[in-house]
């Protein structure tokens, strides 16, 4: 029987530390023990990545661990030397530790529904943590469409290889991708949202998912020269549902007034962005169904 109860999204409009931590402790949800903050340190060059003024305070009040996996594609992230000193250029280091998680391997999770892929390989390191805070950056990207909390987990937790496995449906673990031979988008899409039920299989309750939508240029933080920023920002969203909560940050972007965001609506539509939200909802990793819970008063100075 289908479940029409919709998940809760907790928006704030004002991107600050302090809003951050509003969505935070909104969801009733503790982080506990060793946290891991799984976020993107951002390709070298691009400006675009998370900001460390806005994060900090949070990644400090969960005594947080930064969280990365190296990449499949050739650049300044992926080998562990580069990309430390990536994140340390980024401002990273100097507020936690980052951990890139399969600088000394991977382990290998179960895929319960495989259409393509059988198992999914993310950082080793992964292991060593509690709970996980996916803090995202929602924006576009090349060949996803938009990056939110379900890219971040899919592709963003798996190491190298695991991309490579991603990318091609389960037919390669090569690195770097051979980016001219591979599968159809649906392909890939799909087989992001099975990536994410193995991670969500193991994590259980020890997760939540918090985006942060500004910067929102038609590219990810994981290009060097991205295009630029057309539209406002958005704000602050947050879910215990990583799909109510990707669908929430869509809808934004179509439901703005803004005319910049027909760029990013553009790049959504020509890479089928919203098939990897219906997948995973098929698979039963969340609802598109929604109800957003403002947190943040709409004149902050009301109170005054």
């Amino acid at each position: 029987m289908e479940n029409k109860t919709p998940s809760k999204v907790w928006f704030c409009p004002r991107i600050t530390a302090d809003n951050l931590m509003k969505v935070y402790r909104a969801m009733g949800r503790e982080a506990k023990g060793r946290v891991a903050v799984k976020l993107s340190t951002g390709e070298a060059g691009n400006p675009n990545h998370l900001s460390v003024d806005v994060i900090k305070k949070l990644v400090k009040a969960v005594d947080g661990t930064i969280v990365e996996c190296n990449t499949a594609y050739e650049g300044r992230r992926c080998n562990v030397p580069d990309h430390i000193q990536t994140a340390a250029e980024h401002g990273f280091t100097a507020i936690a530790e980052v951990d890139i998680m399969d600088g000394e391997g991977e382990m290998e999770l179960p895929v319960r529904h495989s259409r393509h892929i059988k198992t999914n390989l993310v950082g080793k390191n992964w292991e060593n943590y509690d709970f996980t805070i996916v803090l995202s950056h929602f924006k576009g990207h090349p060949m996803a469409g938009f990056g939110g909390a379900l890219k971040n987990v899919a592709i963003g937790m798996a190491s190298a290889a695991g991309k490579a496995n991603i990318h091609t449906g389960g037919a390669s673990t090569a690195v770097p991708v051979d980016w001219e031979n591979v599968p159809p988008q649906d392909v890939f899409l799909e087989s992001m949202a099975e990536a994410c039920e193995s991670v969500f299989d193991r994590a259980g309750d020890n997760i939540l998912y918090i985006s942060v939508a500004n910067n929102l240029s038609v590219d990810c933080d994981c290009v060097a020269e991205p295009e630029p920023v057309h539209m406002e920002d958005i704000g602050i969203l947050a879910s215990l549902d990583p799909v109510a909560l990707d669908r929430a940050c869509v809808d934004m972007v179509y439901n703005s007034p803004d005319p910049g965001k027909k760029h990013l609506i553009e790049r959504m539509e020509s890479r089928r962005a919203t098939h990897l939200l219906d997948y995973a909802e098929e698979l039963g990793l969340g609802t598109q169904k929604y109800e957003l819970v403002n947190v943040e008063p709409a004149d902050p100075f009301a109170a005054f």
